[in-house]
Formats: structure tokens, sequence, C-alpha cells
């Protein structure tokens, strides 16, 4: 049995397809089957059920996989404790994070991480959330950037700030002649919102309780694939829509405008550096919580979780 073979069994189990599975491995189809079918022999079991497309473990073979994901998290972890010991900060960092964080958040921190620390690689994926998670618990990436909490057995959350909500309105909109905005006030027939399997979708459907106030059957007409084409929508029509306070940052004064907040508590959404609770590279995350929190306005920085949203 080696490290290169149970490497090869974990590889499989992702992506359930040899080919696909070799060229993660950057080897040969041949040579992965070879070393697979070579510890299945050693071992006396099957491992993966071939004759099903796509490949699927065996029963014992789940057993085998959870036990190989373990056995190579020891070899990183012992890497990982040499490299602190000795002072080195390097190696590949694989991170997911939402899209409506990564337009707004990543430009504030990526470029300062990778001149201070030229050794490490960042290796960034715009995903969403459920699929962060599972990439976590399958070790394919190393962190997450989410927004929180989630309560998902087995998976850590470290906060690194907290953000305001804010509402975008059309001139055109009722809500534009008003100082703040209350969450029932917002007509749901006007707003605009983000397609669904985005957490910042349900956060917002929970803040104005959308499911009971919209009865007419319009306000799903048109979901919104991104932030940008909420507040451009908005823009051209009589519309309403919430952003993110990282959003909106880099509003000109006219759009600034057009920004009302809500009455206090303002509602917040928690953004948190999220990581499997096994997870190696603690000195590397330590070192990306720390850029992010730095790189991070000031005014976010002093926003307390007074009334955080959930997800």
């Amino acid at each position: 049995m080696t490290l290169v073979q149970l490497e090869y069994v974990i590889a499989l189990d992702r992506y359930r397809h040899f080919a696909s599975a070799a060229a993660n491995c950057y080897v040969t189809q041949p040579t992965l089957s070879m070393q697979i079918h070579k510890l299945e022999q050693e071992l006396g079991i099957k491992i993966f059920d071939r004759s099903k497309q796509p490949v699927i473990p065996t029963e014992a073979g789940l057993e085998i996989i959870e036990q190989a994901k373990r056995i190579i998290a020891e070899q990183d972890q012992m890497h990982e404790m040499v490299h602190t010991r000795k002072g080195i900060l390097s190696g590949e960092l694989k991170i997911g994070i939402i899209p409506t964080l990564a337009p707004y958040l990543l430009p504030l921190f990526v470029q300062q991480f990778t001149q201070k620390y030229p050794n490490v690689k960042l290796m960034v994926h715009e995903m969403m959330t459920d699929l962060v998670i599972n990439r976590l618990r399958e070790g394919s990436i190393d962190a997450g950037i989410l927004v929180t909490p989630l309560q998902e057995y087995g998976i850590k959350e470290d906060v690194l700030f907290y953000e305001e909500l804010l509402v975008y309105v059309s001139k055109s909109n009722e809500d534009f002649k008003k100082n703040y905005v209350l969450a029932q006030d917002i007509d749901p027939n006007k707003l605009w919102l983000l397609e669904e399997g985005h957490c910042f979708r349900s956060q917002i459907m929970n803040l104005c309780e959308l499911k009971k106030a919209s009865k007419e059957g319009h306000l799903f007409e048109y979901e919104a694939g991104s932030i940008e084409t909420l507040r451009r929508m908005v823009e051209l029509t009589d519309g309403i829509t919430i952003l993110p306070e990282l959003a909106t940052m880099d509003l000109n004064v006219k759009q600034q405008l057009q920004l009302r907040q809500f009455k206090r508590p303002a509602p917040m959404r928690e953004v948190s550096l999220v990581v499997h609770r096994d997870f190696v590279k603690k000195r590397l995350i330590e070192i990306l919580k720390k850029e992010i929190i730095a790189a991070v306005p000031d005014k976010i920085k002093k926003n307390k979780n007074s009334h955080v949203l959930p997800v």
C-alpha cells in the first residue's frame, strides 16, 4: 500500500470517472487503474464497482476511502508542522467563495496577499454555498468564504466581519422619498431578487417576509444572476433592491443618493472563513484571515452582530 495509491482512490471517488481522475492526478488512465487494482488485490476487497457508470464505491470501499482521506490528511498535517517549525510559508491554498462576495472582497486583499507571500499560491473558485460545503468535506478545497451561520455538521466558522444591508431604490419608487426604510414597507412586486441558489436571496426573503407578502405572482417573473444586474435593473425601472455593504463601496455620487438605510438595528450579514473540522493548512489559513480583516474598510470592521440575518 502506498500514499500514491490512496490519492488515486480519493481522486476516483471524487470524479467517479477513470479518465477524469487520472487527469487530475497527472497520470495516464491505465496507470491509475492499475494502481487501484493492485491496492484492491492487496486488501482483498473491491473498492469500486466498475460495472456502474459512473463508477461507484462498494460498501467496503466507502470505509477504505474515508480512511484514505484521514491518512492523506495526516501526511499533509506533518508537512504543515515541519514548514511551521522551519518558518516556511509556501504551498497552495484552495478557496471557494460565493458570487455575492467575490467581486467586492477579492480585489481588497488578493494583490496584497500575493505580494506579501510570493511562495503561497492562491487558487480561488467562485461557487454557491452548497458546493463550497461539499468541496470542503471531500477535501478538494481548503477553505470557504461564506455567509454564515450555516450550522453544518463538521464545518467550523470563523467570523471575519459583518456587512450592513442597504436599500438601493429607484428615484421613481415611493421609498426614494424616505430617509430610512422598513422591511415591511417594501413592495414585493417592485423588489429585484437574485435567482434561486444564492444564500443572499434567502436572507432577503426572510427579511422582507416575502413568502407571506407576495400574492400577485409578479415577484418571480425575472430573477437576476448578479448583484450588478440587480443594481442596473433598479436604475432602469421604478424598482428596489437590497445590496450588501461591500457592493456599495464603488458607487458614484449619483448612485449614492439612491441608497437608503433600514431602520435601526440595521440588518447584517455575517461573513466567515469556513473550514472542515479536520482542516490541515492552519498557518496559511490564519494568515489568510489576518489579511482579509486588514483589507476590509474600517466602517465595516466596526459593524456589530446586532441583527444578523439567518441564511
